[in-house]
């Protein structure tokens, strides 16, 4: 963990604020099943966090077909149409609030960056049972969601910091390569993780910690 205070904070939303990520795989492997795509968990589980366009055509390229022009989109579409069906009880992951509350005591700006569609997020949002609106950049923003660096820099540009000197916070293999994508200090917690620490730490996390408890610990 570098020693210096960081000039904001970026969080992933699934797998790392909230713990969602099964109800993401769920979803995703349903509507693969609808438009006739194989797909199992053991597939799908390390694709869970980056863009939903790429996830799709990424299932149908190992299945030796090709979507058609819209096909990508409206299968990440029907995916989170599906996930907000599951999505009924979401639970914040350990450490979020005293995490977040930190964060605003110590007078460091933060964002929240995830590759869903905002009409995703709400749920989940409203779980956090946060005191303020957050801040949020999502996957509609921008043309190129995770593993671009497309959203942490929008997000570092929307908080008005450097994107250099901001820690982006995330539990996916994504969210660590799009951080070093935008020249930025990846953080990666395993509490809601797919991904072991190794793969995290391959894909570029600079630190890996349990849970956001440990992550609050660092803020002073």
């Amino acid at each position: 963990m570098p020693p210096s205070r960081p000039a904001a904070l970026l969080f992933d939303l699934d797998g790392t604020l909230v713990d969602t990520v099964g109800t993401r795989i769920d979803a995703w492997l349903a509507v693969f099943e609808e438009v006739g795509l194989p797909a199992d968990r053991a597939m799908i589980a390390p694709l869970i966090g980056s863009d939903g366009k790429w996830l799709a055509r990424e299932v149908a390229r190992r299945a030796g077909r090709e979507l058609g022009e819209h096909e990508d989109e409206a299968i990440d579409r029907r995916s989170g149409e599906l996930f907000d069906e599951r999505n009924r009880d979401p639970r914040p992951l350990p450490g979020v609030r005293a995490c977040l509350g930190a964060a605003d005591a110590a007078g460091i700006p933060w964002a929240i960056a995830t590759s869903s569609r905002r009409e995703q997020t709400t749920r989940s949002v409203a779980a956090l049972g946060l005191e303020r609106e957050p801040t949020i950049v999502d996957g509609s923003h921008v043309e190129h969601a995770k593993p671009a660096p497309d959203l942490f820099l929008l997000a570092a540009r929307t908080l008005g910091v450097d994107p250099t000197g901001c820690w982006s916070v995330g539990d996916a293999t994504w969210d660590m390569r799009a951080s070093v994508a935008a020249g930025m200090t990846g953080i990666a917690i395993l509490a809601g993780s797919a991904a072991s620490a190794d793969e995290l730490r391959e894909a570029g996390a600079t630190e890996v910690l349990g849970t956001l408890d440990e992550l609050r610990a660092r803020l002073g």
